[in-house]
């Protein structure tokens, strides 16, 4: 055991390592040099290391990164981290006022006007001031603990210099120069690079390996605070500064405006000086600055009434279309792509950019050799805005969709009446290389690692004919692929290992069923035992899932129809992917069968997707209008038009206290 003397130097070492931290990562003026500093981490480490009974979760010595995950854990968010409505004009900004001020009854509203910076939003959760968990955002209800990377994050603060504690909301990004020098020791290490700040942010946060994270040059901006210790707050603004003296890192560009014509100036003045940041960002936040009235607001179930995003108008460049080339998509569907002369757009280098289809083309009369002018479609997918007609020279060519597969050779067909032409091969290697994508892809199976190159390489090779075989790739099968090395073998094996536990709602998402998305894919496995009880269903059966109409069950009966898909099943359940459904009841045995439901306003005990979730449970749907055939409206705090439609209508209304006696009643609760 250490001595009293020795505990006490490794706390006083804590206590200043702490407050270094804080002046040089957060306030960004330090005041040791960097060899005092290392000196004392050292002293420190060796400290814990002879005496591991010293260490602490919130010791600077902790940010270094722990042992590999194998899988990410949930954690479900205490109030829910919902997304925000857009406005892309100064016109949409005042409507936007305008329904607050009519909403509040007030002649003019108190806004905080926020950079909206581009990376990845995160909740941190501390106790007493001491840092103990992390995630990510997720659906915006439940999200995946991130703890162990956030940690190694130097301006997350392990303590607090207040011993608040709920969960404090931020936004992990990445620096353009911290960006461009990661590309940089990639390209030295012969690994792909990463498309912009964002998708490296993204991608650092959720490595299974905390040493990687903590190897990437991650910062963050803290923005919002849901207190669970009394503490009571009036602004936003106040909130801002009372994060900033708990020791966080918050934005010094947000700034109070009297009412919308100071928030238009604001953003109006960050749409110009946005080049000149450090880092990137994507629009301006505007939030109602009173709390109260924040309240008083609400929120719809995806975005809250008291906040908008103002997106900054879509950077347009000149470009050349050099080429125009298809694409074959898991279902076939053949898509015109426009390769353009390299130009540089919102942020990153675009060389490429989707024409959607045939008729996309003729009406934009697109030809190889225009001069075009591009955008970033919500600054993401690059986009043909327009052909210079003046610039042509009369060299350009039109475009002529094949008639044959360029992967395959087999026959490309524009079914009557449809705007997509696909290839008719389901033997297709390009197909077979977009189905794996989608199959490895986040809401899928979630493959970390496995994106388009390696899947390419993956059926090039011949090591992957079907989904299925992912699953007898074994390390020494990987590294006989070119730039595979040991370590990205063992990573991919694992990742892969772990998506077996994903479940049947995941399961039949990858498995690409033409009209299954996420939400309808989890309603199926809410109905059905098991991937294998569904293939045996009737179309009757199907259809009594909530959400599931003709069109959709016909295609789950024609895809379980055919052999070789059952076939795949059998090889998936043989290789030990888990296709049950833990959550499966006879619809016979749901109590709410068949019954609509309607939520409108704050729930305080539930997030509304909690709500939802627990009646689909037990047999109902749940839907986001009002209608004659609705038959409960449960209402929370600041309900909106949908309480009104239903006394209307004459719908049965319940508060959170009768819809918790409804559930629990039901044995839900």
């Amino acid at each position: 055991m250490a001595s009293p003397e020795v505990e006490a130097r490794a706390a006083a070492l804590r206590e200043a390592l702490h407050y270094h931290n804080h002046r040089y990562f957060v306030l960004n003026d330090p005041e040791i040099t960097d060899a005092e500093y290392d000196a004392m981490m050292r002293e420190l480490i060796e400290l814990e290391q002879r005496h591991p009974e010293l260490v602490v979760p919130d010791s600077p010595t902790q940010r270094v990164g722990a042992a590999p995950l194998d899988a990410f854990a949930t954690v479900a968010h205490r109030v829910p981290m919902l997304s925000l409505s857009n406005a892309f004009s100064p016109e949409e900004l005042e409507a936007f006022d305008a329904r607050v001020r009519r909403a509040l009854d007030q002649d003019r509203i108190a806004y905080v006007a926020e950079l909206k910076i581009d990376g990845v939003a995160v909740s941190l959760t501390y106790e007493n001031g001491v840092f103990v968990r992390g995630a990510t955002r997720g659906d915006g209800a439940v999200g995946e603990d991130v703890t162990q990377n956030l940690r190694t994050i130097a301006s997350v603060p392990l303590r607090l210099q207040k011993p608040l504690t709920g969960e404090v909301r931020g936004e992990v990004f990445m620096t353009k120069e911290g960006f461009s020098r990661l590309n940089e020791r990639r390209r030295a290490e012969g690994e792909p690079l990463f498309a912009n700040p964002r998708n490296a942010s993204a991608g650092s946060l959720r490595q299974l390996d905390p040493k990687v994270t903590a190897g990437r040059p991650l910062d963050i901006f803290c923005y919002g605070f849901v207190p669970a210790d009394g503490t009571e707050l009036r602004s936003h603004y106040e909130l801002l500064q009372l994060l900033k003296d708990a020791g966080f890192k918050v934005n010094p560009n947000a700034r109070r405006c009297a009412g919308i014509a100071e928030v238009i100036a604001y953003c109006e003045e960050w749409t110009a000086r946005r080049p000149d940041l450090p880092y990137e960002i994507d629009g301006v936040v505007v939030k109602v600055d009173d709390l109260g009235a924040q309240a008083q607001l609400g929120a719809t179930a995806k975005s809250p009434r008291w906040a908008i995003a103002y997106k900054f108008p879509a950077e347009e460049v000149t470009t050349v279309v050099e080429d125009i080339r298809v694409n074959v998509g898991r279902t076939g569907a053949v898509t015109p792509m426009a390769i353009l002369a390299p130009v540089r757009v919102a942020g990153t280098t675009v060389s490429r950019a989707t024409l959607h289809n045939e008729e996309y083309i003729r009406q934009k009369d697109i030809r190889i050799g225009d001069t075009v002018v591009i955008h970033k479609a919500g600054d993401i997918i690059p986009e043909v805005v327009r052909v210079v007609v003046s610039k042509r020279t009369g060299n350009e060519r039109p475009f002529e969709m094949p008639k044959e597969c360029p992967s395959c050779g087999g026959a490309v067909v524009r079914p009557e009446g449809e705007a997509v032409a696909r290839c008719v091969n389901s033997a297709c290697p390009a197909q077979l290389v977009e189905g794996i994508v989608h199959f490895a892809s986040r809401g899928a199976m979630d493959i970390e690692g496995l994106g388009p190159s390696l899947a390419s390489a993956l059926v090039e090779s011949g090591l992957v004919k079907k989904v299925s075989d992912l699953y007898r790739l074994t390390r020494e099968r990987l590294v006989t692929l070119e730039r595979m090395g040991e370590k990205s073998a063992d990573n991919l094996v694992r990742a892969i290992e772990a998506s077996k536990a994903r479940g049947m709602a995941r399961v039949l998402y990858a498995l690409g069923i033409r009209h299954v998305g996420e939400g309808t894919a989890e309603a199926l496995a809410g109905r059905f035992a098991s991937v294998r009880e569904l293939a045996e269903a009737g179309i009757d059966q199907l259809t009594a899932v909530p959400d599931v109409g003709e069109v959709v069950a016909r295609s789950i009966a024609a895809y379980f129809a055919e052999p070789r898909n059952l076939e795949l099943v059998d090889e998936l359940e043989a290789c030990g992917v888990d296709l049950s459904s833990r959550r499966a009841q006879d619809p016979g045995d749901l109590p709410l069968q068949g019954k609509r439901f309607v939520f409108t306003g704050t729930l305080s005990r539930f997030s509304r997707s909690e709500a939802e979730s627990l009646v689909k449970r037990l047999g109902a749907s749940a839907s986001g209008s009002v209608s004659k055939n609705t038959d409960y409206v449960v209402v929370g705090e600041s309900p909106g038009s949908k309480a009104d439609k239903a006394r209307e209508l004459g719908i049965a209304i319940l508060d959170e206290k009768a819809f918790e006696e409804l559930l629990s009643r039901l044995g839900a609760l």
